[in-house]
């Protein structure tokens, strides 16, 4: 896992670089966290969460995105996410976007953008 530092507007963010590690488990959320760097604020590409997790009956995006909300870390997941269909799936990304925790962007500047507001 190689996770690269930013300095953007005075804030610390830890970037997880396009390595090949993937998150397929709530621990791996928190070895994210464990190795960010003392950075709240953390980026993840789409292709690096396991594909159940955008399946929301499976539980596993709740599980390993509580880790973050419970230990005050925000996530900006960065990716396309037009080809999930699912109404409910839809819904989950608007009030995550509408919060103040986890972000669905399509950049790493959006991502930025919401990180540091």
């Amino acid at each position: 896992m190689k996770i690269k530092q930013h300095i953007i507007k005075d804030v610390q963010l830890a970037e997880l670089e396009r390595d090949g590690f993937k998150i397929e488990s709530f621990s791996d959320g928190l070895d994210v966290m464990a190795n960010a760097g003392g950075a709240r604020k953390v980026i993840i590409y789409k292709e690096q969460m396991m594909p159940e997790f955008f399946d929301l009956s499976t539980g596993i995006a709740g599980e390993i995105l509580q880790k973050f909300v419970t230990y005050g870390v925000q996530i900006a997941i960065v990716g396309d996410f037009s080809e999930y269909t699912s109404q409910s799936f839809k819904d989950f990304i608007f009030e995550c976007n509408n919060g103040n925790s986890i972000f669905f962007v399509s950049s790493f500047d959006e991502a930025t953008e919401y990180l540091t507001r």
